[in-house]
């Protein structure tokens, strides 16, 4: 199998300076990427500034043979956004690959959460992503290439306890993922989401003392396949987490046509409404959301209860 590299192609990490991001950025850069490397340096509630964990990546690169800058630009607004872009553009003439990694995390019940942190937690994670990805999105498109890696979270596919904030922002970057998949495919644009689970400082305060070997470095091959010029995928969600690579897809099960119904008829088949034994999967491109209203119409026409 032959080494596949980056050279001549520009990436942009956000959240580059601690965790997964860093291990993305120095991956990429080993393989002969120029990085934008964005971090803002603040606490894990997104606190404070602080340029030194950026530059210290950017440090590591170059002084490896890499080519690498520093942006300490928040995700969290959209000229912060606008501005790591114009910073690929400006300092290495392009823009190939965005990994929107950045992320905070701002605990609490849900009987007891704040206004003011389940935005704060949106504004870098969610809103994070579209403030990056409104302004790449035209390069790539008019380039006629780009590779988009979105961040979300097994706490996004299944929730967890009192991180409503996080839960919400990384459901929602699914979303986003399958429309820039989407509108992307006839412009060479491909959009992927990674599903990481790795032991960073995200997991202060957890007990992983019975955790297998959770590194940021088994999550990284992933995300660089998903930015290789090589990815044959789109609007997917691959799953990295302590050695496991897998594919989340969100899945449907045949369901039950009848021409009219009662509340007690959908209690009364209940069972047959939720049975996943022959899931129905629509991929995302080239266009699930037609092919999901086909299904269910072809259903209705064929007009014979099951």
């Amino acid at each position: 199998m032959s080494t596949l590299r980056f050279d001549d192609r520009v990436a942009v990490i956000t959240g580059a300076g601690r965790g997964l991001g860093r291990e993305y950025a120095l991956l990429l850069a080993s393989k002969g990427a120029k990085v934008v490397v964005n971090d803002p340096g603040g606490s894990l509630a997104g606190d404070g500034t602080d340029s030194a964990p950026a530059q210290a990546v950017v440090d590591e690169i170059v002084s490896a043979g890499g080519q690498a800058v520093a942006v300490t630009e928040s995700v969290a607004t959209p000229a912060g956004g606008q501005a790591i872009i114009d910073a690929a553009v400006e300092r290495f003439g392009k823009l190939d690959i965005l990994i929107h990694n950045a992320g905070t995390v701002r605990r609490g019940s849900l009987k007891e959460m704040s206004y003011e942190d389940f935005d704060a937690v949106l504004d870098v994670h969610l809103r994070g992503a579209f403030h990056v990805v409104r302004p790449a999105f035209p390069l790539m498109c008019e380039a006629g290439y780009g590779r988009v890696v979105l961040t979300s979270s097994i706490g996004g596919l299944y929730g967890n306890h009192e991180v409503a904030n996080y839960a919400a922002a990384k459901a929602g970057i699914l979303g986003l993922c399958n429309v820039v998949a989407l509108e992307g495919a006839a412009e060479g644009v491909r959009c992927n989401a990674i599903v990481p689970g790795a032991v960073t400082r995200m997991a202060e305060g957890l007990d992983t003392s019975a955790y297998p070997p959770m590194g940021a470095d088994l999550v990284a091959p992933a995300v660089g396949w998903l930015a290789h010029e090589s990815c044959s995928i789109t609007g997917e969600f691959l799953v990295a987490i302590a050695g496991r690579l897998a594919r989340a897809v969100v899945a449907e099960s045949p369901g039950v046509y009848q021409p009219s119904w009662t509340v007690e008829d959908v209690g009364g088949r209940i069972n047959s409404i939720r049975d996943l034994s022959d899931p129905v999967v629509f991929p995302v491109v080239p266009d699930g959301h037609v092919d999901h209203i086909r299904y269910s119409f072809s259903r209705a026409a064929e007009g014979v209860t099951s």
